[in-house]
């Protein structure tokens, strides 16, 4: 009984991926996957800013959503709000999160960097 188990590790590589078929070899093709970001210029951006509680156990934050760029661009310009605010923050799903409520002085910021900014909500 124990001879007609199929041994699986012949099948899969070396990080554990299972490969079907492979002409040559083991290639790498996860960038060539990988959904391209139509990254717009700044003034052709509508931006939402809004604060929110939801799910934060109470916690305010400023979320910042409508952007169209690539992640890295995106934790570059969440990094100089968090700054011009004081505060934490993160970039979720495009989405940046600046802790607190900030969302005057968020919205003047990105008007200041070319951005087409509203705030939106009560």
């Amino acid at each position: 009984m124990a001879a007609s188990k199929r041994k699986d590790s012949d099948s899969k590589t070396t990080d554990g991926k299972r490969v079907v078929y492979s002409e040559f070899g083991n290639v790498d093709n996860s960038a060539a996957l990988q959904r391209g970001v139509a990254e717009l210029p700044p003034n052709q951006q509508n931006l939402k800013v809004q604060a929110s509680r939801k799910g934060r156990g109470g916690k305010t934050v400023t979320v910042i959503s409508g952007f169209q760029e690539k992640p890295e661009t995106l934790a570059d310009l969440a990094k100089q709000l968090k700054a011009k605010c004081g505060t934490g923050g993160t970039v979720k799903e495009n989405e940046i999160e600046i802790q607190g409520e900030h969302k005057q002085q968020l919205t003047e910021i990105l008007t200041k960097l070319g951005y087409k900014a509203k705030i939106s909500g009560g």
